[in-house]
């Protein structure tokens, strides 16, 4: 079974870095965070499928 909570960390976590990132315009780094950790979930996710 998956660890939700594991999951929900992590996505928050990059939300808060992403959201600092556009607070200072820096749109390519907010990006690069959002996707390194929807990559990493889905990792997850799969492996433990």
């Amino acid at each position: 079974m998956n660890d939700y909570k594991a999951l929900y960390h992590l996505l928050f976590n990059a939300i808060t870095d992403s959201l600092e990132a556009l607070g200072k315009l820096d749109v390519p780094a907010a990006t690069r965070l959002l996707e390194g950790a929807q990559a990493q979930a889905e990792e997850r996710v799969l492996e433990e499928s």
